[in-house]
């Protein structure tokens, strides 16, 4: 990583704020391809405001690179991606009470190069005219008239039952199409207005189908259950098709040096992601009663489509999952103690087993060090640990390892399927421990597997 710019800041710290920020950036529907021209416009900045550090910048400091910029020329697109870069740098990554009133002229001011066409400079393919988007973003601050409107989205949300992380993500997308289509009120909404917007989205953003697709979802519950409109305005939509990826599959021996380099709970957690096969929310929310030692079984409650499952529990983690009970129930007592609320329940268990949520065996077998607010009741609670920590782990660890492959917490569910299937195992019994809906799914993994019948030879090596 090129340390000139930052030279002053401890490198450990900035090497956390990349990781934070390209998850956040991955959030927010950034393709992982672009991240690097956003981490550019940080870095340039860090450069512009020297001497002074990067604590004490401001916002009259982002105005001042801004303008910069755009006198060396930058095209609007441009300044409005570091001014995206900044934000999120300045918002959701080290957090600064001025960045909580973020101008939303902030680059009204900025004089534009108007030689060349703002829109051809654009990154895409061979698409026709884009000028119809200049000067649109559907980044910044929610104007405070859509407040209301968003307040009663989040209860349609959760009328339907739909989960926190899915209120969370559709609610952020409705949130950017009011800012790109700024309508003067819930009446003059349209389908076309929608249409646009995620052209914006395929042409100038030029997101992923699998980003695309979740933008359409949330626009379409919009219009069907928020603004009581048929999406499409009674034509057909056509989804952006899904292309078949061949999953990452670590060896054997690369499992073991990643494991290698880990210790203590974290090891633990990914120990049991490839030991079960378990997704990373499924291995955070495990709780004390998931843990069956006498069947030597992991029962995993509201996987992916809210099902459950049994995974086996590997002997080499059973000592390891005793100590962690014991550190568990050490934290449990001490939540009794300071009299907090329980943990969360879904809500159904909640009203049938009111006392439910203060009992041991509903505690989280991973909770969080903190206590934090439950963004549904408002009530302090315990949570269990963010999957944010232990894919910062896997990522430091692969890299520690000297790993060549991109590895991801979900990187060691695709080697456990992988390895049994490479041991013999039924595909069925394999789809079964991995909870797919479908066999087609599992089959994926039939394509990595290096054993004869499966792949050919090549003819270099016949020479």
């Amino acid at each position: 990583m090129n340390q000139t710019h930052i030279t002053t800041c401890n490198t450990a710290i900035w090497n956390n704020r990349w990781v934070r920020f390209r998850m956040a950036l991955n959030q927010k529907g950034v393709e992982p391809r672009f991240h690097e021209f956003y981490r550019g416009w940080i870095l340039k900045f860090l450069s512009f405001i020297k001497p002074k550090g990067f604590a004490e910048a401001g916002t009259a400091d982002v105005e001042s690179f801004l303008s910069q910029m755009g006198a060396e020329g930058k095209k609007m697109w441009q300044l409005r991606q570091a001014e995206e870069a900044l934000r999120v740098m300045f918002s959701d990554i080290d957090p600064r009470t001025w960045a909580e009133a973020w101008p939303e002229d902030l680059l009204r001011g900025v004089k534009e190069d108007l030689s060349r066409d703002d829109a051809a400079e654009v990154p895409r393919g061979p698409v026709g005219n884009l000028a119809r988007f200049k000067g649109r973003v559907d980044t910044g601050p929610v104007p405070a008239r859509y407040e209301a409107f968003l307040g009663e989205t989040r209860e349609h949300l959760r009328l339907e039952r739909y989960s926190y992380r899915t209120e969370k993500t559709y609610a952020e997308w409705v949130s950017r199409f009011l800012v790109f289509s700024m309508p003067a009120s819930r009446e003059v909404i349209v389908w076309d207005h929608a249409k646009e917007y995620l052209e914006y989205l395929t042409l100038v953003r030029r997101v992923s189908s699998s980003t695309l697709n979740q933008a359409l979802s949330a626009l379409q519950f919009l219009f069907r259950s928020v603004l009581k409109i048929k999406p499409g305005g009674g034509q057909a939509i056509k989804r952006p098709p899904k292309r078949e990826r061949l999953p990452t599959v670590l060896t054997r021996e690369e499992v073991k040096a990643l494991l290698d380099q880990m210790t203590g709970t974290g090891k633990l957690m990914a120990v049991l992601m490839y030991g079960a096969g378990l997704r990373v929310l499924e291995c955070v929310r495990l709780r004390v009663k998931d843990i069956d030692f006498g069947n030597h079984s992991i029962l995993v409650r509201g996987g992916k489509g809210d099902k459950d499952r049994r995974a086996p529990l590997p002997k080499s983690a059973v000592d390891p999952l005793r100590g962690q009970l014991e550190l568990a129930r050490e934290r449990w007592e001490k939540d009794r103690t300071m009299e907090l609320e329980g943990v969360f329940l879904p809500e159904a268990l909640s009203i049938k087993y009111p006392k439910a949520e203060k009992e041991w065996i509903w505690y989280w077998l991973f909770p969080a060090g903190e206590i934090s607010e439950d963004p549904w009741t408002g009530k302090m609670r315990r949570h269990h640990v963010s999957e944010n920590g232990i894919q910062q782990l896997v990522k430091r660890s692969s890299l520690r390892a000297q790993l060549t492959k991109p590895v991801t917490p979900h990187t060691l569910r695709h080697s456990f399927a992988t390895h049994l299937l490479e041991g013999g195992a039924d595909i069925r019994t394999v789809q079964e421990l991995l909870g797919h809906a479908d066999v087609s799914t599992t089959m994926i993994y039939t394509h990595v597997l290096n054993k004869p019948g499966i792949t050919v030879t090549s003819p270099l090596d016949a020479m």
